[in-house]
């Protein structure tokens, strides 16, 4: 029997016994309702992971009872099952909380690949809340781990089924998406939670800096070193060493690392005793390291090494349902930490955070949430409060909104212009914003406007 309990609400006798013979061959538990009144009385007393609603029945319709259903227990996926003619209404109930809808006549091969999503879907819930537990064991408080999208609970579940193997860990993500943050996680599930987490930036430190960073050294092992110092190998022995902007790393410190992960010792600089260190690696880049070993600027051997679990953290632009967490967390945060009380955003607001695509990511928001708390006149962040409200303005103060042949000619114009910026620029934004005297934010928002990718 598979792990599903799927309840049939629908008031023709048939069609709710051909469903029913359906999923019980498939192995689904299987219970049925003649209409929403008896629907309702079994999920008040029944546990059911699944409805399949029918939208139109006799007396309560599937708005009424899908709406009473997430009052009772929001937790219960509902799929709405609907005639071809009143998708419109099943995209309503989609928006009120539905999963999901299927059209009749009802195709099977479509309603099992449904129900085997809704599946796995409730298997990683609870996969997630068990880790969920196991954090809260450890110490690590939900401030630390924020998020309501399906993207990063399957990349929280990942880092949970990771977390307990000795493998090296690659996360891959753009700037501010949170990829030590990721790291800490992996860490925290793992047995070494108990020992050092240590975290370097690669790109931070010139290549003799770094690698004396990393593998400590001698005394006069160069100017300056007049006493030995222990590198963050040996610091980290037994726990986890955190290498950020691993794609910045120089050919030298490459090499070393390399032997390091094959032979599991090293030397500091300046010495000759061989050093050994139990250490797990974990790496991250927000660059395309694939690319790196093509340009022969990273060693081919040492992105095997490295890339043995992959980890790629999603953009904040692709995973928006996180942001109305995010923006919650972020405005108790700071307005406890300003003696403030926040009390939400005001719509215009709340639409603008929505439609930004946030370059920077979490970071970014973070940003323009302290700041918009910071200068916030009253409990409610209003539009005017957010840094980007012109960029979302088309229409000039003169009134130079609307269509013609001179709004078209600027536009043209315009649009050159930023072209052959670009282009001297090498695709760099801001030397592009500083050529056209921009600022970078409003370049942003006419690269956007026309369509034109750097």
């Amino acid at each position: 029997m598979k792990n599903l309990n799927i309840l049939i609400v629908e008031d023709g006798q048939s069609q709710r016994q051909m469903l029913r013979d359906f999923l019980d061959r498939e192995g689904y538990s299987v219970a049925e309702a003649e209409n929403g009144e008896a629907a309702l009385s079994q999920v008040k007393n029944r546990h059911f992971d699944l409805l399949l609603l029918d939208y139109k029945m006799p007396g309560m319709d599937g708005m009424q009872v899908l709406k009473e259903v997430k009052r009772i227990n929001p937790e219960i996926d509902v799929v709405i099952v609907t005639a071809f003619g009143t998708i419109e209404t099943a995209v309503d109930a989609m928006k009120a909380g539905a999963l999901d809808y299927i059209t009749k006549p009802i195709e099977f091969d479509e309603l099992l690949l449904l129900v085997d999503r809704v599946a796995e879907r409730r298997i990683l819930i609870r996969e997630n809340e068990m880790l969920r537990q196991v954090l809260q064991q450890k110490g690590v408080t939900s401030d630390q781990i924020i998020y309501s999208s399906t993207a990063m609970g399957e990349l929280i579940n990942l880092a949970g089924r990771v977390a307990a193997s000795r493998a090296t860990v690659l996360i891959q993500g753009e700037s501010g998406t949170g990829k030590e943050l990721m790291a800490r996680l992996v860490h925290q599930l793992s047995p070494r939670s108990a020992k050092p987490f240590i975290a370097v930036n690669c790109g931070a430190l010139h290549e003799n800096l770094l690698e004396s960073e990393l593998f400590g050294h001698e005394r006069g092992a160069f100017t300056g070193a007049v006493v030995r110092r222990i590198g963050r190998f040996e610091e980290a022995d037994g726990g986890t060493l955190f290498l950020d902007e691993v794609g910045e790393l120089s050919p030298a410190v490459q090499v070393k690392l390399l032997r390091f992960l094959q032979e599991r010792e090293f030397q500091r600089l300046g010495g000759n005793q061989m050093l050994r260190s139990d250490v797990r690696i974990i790496s991250a880049t927000n660059r395309n390291l694939e690319v790196r070993v093509r340009e022969g600027a990273f060693r081919e051997d040492l992105f095997y090494r490295l890339n043995v679990v992959v980890m790629s953290v999603p953009p904040l632009r692709d995973r928006k349902d996180d942001i109305p967490v995010l923006v919650q967390h972020f405005l108790s945060h700071f307005g406890s930490e300003n003696g403030k009380e926040i009390e939400g955003l005001s719509r215009e607001a709340q639409d603008l955070l929505m439609k930004y695509d946030y370059p920077g990511n979490v970071r970014e928001l973070e940003n323009i949430l302290e700041r918009a708390v910071v200068i916030a006149r009253n409990s409610l962040i209003m539009a005017e409060d957010l840094p980007f409200r012109d960029d979302w303005t088309e229409t000039d103060e003169d009134g130079a909104g609307g269509e013609g042949p001179l709004k078209n000619a600027v536009e043209d114009l315009e649009k050159r212009l930023i072209l052959e910026a670009m282009e001297k620029a090498g695709g760099q934004h801001l030397k592009a914003a500083e050529i056209l005297g921009l600022n970078k934010r409003m370049l942003r928002y006419k690269l956007k406007k026309y369509g034109i990718r750097g």
